[in-house]
């Protein structure tokens, strides 16, 4: 996150304003609940999961057992039967 000189971008008014609260400090200004993005949606993390677990399901519908896709994707033998079962 890039920290912004408030004097740099707001009205001299509303610094003023913020003043009376803040002083030296730091203020998160969070996204508005409509513009808010998933967890891996900005990165494409979410994708590439996605991804993965769809190769898993489909090497196991294969024959390819649990046990080996544990050790190839690096996941725990529950996490693997988690994301087989999943709907």
């Amino acid at each position: 996150m890039k920290y912004l000189n408030a004097q740099m971008i707001l009205p001299e008014a509303l610094v003023k304003e913020l003043q009376t609260y803040v002083q030296g400090g730091y203020i998160y200004v969070p996204v508005e609940q409509e513009q808010q993005k998933r967890w891996g949606e900005v990165s494409g993390y979410r994708q590439e999961l996605a991804q993965r677990n769809r190769q898993i399901k489909e090497e196991y519908q294969s024959g390819t057992s649990m046990e080996y896709l544990s050790e190839k994707y690096c996941l725990s033998l529950y996490a693997v039967r988690k994301i087989i079962y999943q709907k």
